[in-house]
């Protein structure tokens, strides 16, 4: 199984509506490792580690969100794989 790193920024409603805790849950759930934190302009970062396909449904939810969040763009980049342990919340 080959690591990919990705970037993601997410633009939209996506804080103060749980974005974070969902990402770490959907995270957690899907074998993601990595951190997501928000953003001054009120975007939500996220970097994250997995398998390609474990990566894919993990964007494709980033798409949608939680329930109360209003995604309206997303931005996918690969990074360097730096070997994340864990998911984690960042402030």
């Amino acid at each position: 199984m080959e690591l990919l790193h990705i970037k993601i920024r997410v633009s939209g409603k996506v804080q103060g509506v749980f974005f974070r805790a969902s990402a770490k849950e959907k995270a957690d759930e899907l074998g993601v490792y990595g951190f997501v934190r928000n953003e001054p302009d009120g975007d939500v970062y996220i970097e994250g580690e997995a398998a390609e396909e474990i990566l894919y449904k993990f964007i494709k939810w980033c798409n949608l969100g939680p329930s109360r969040a209003v995604v309206e763009k997303i931005d996918a980049k690969p990074g360097t794989v730096v070997g994340f342990t864990k998911f984690e919340i960042k402030p």
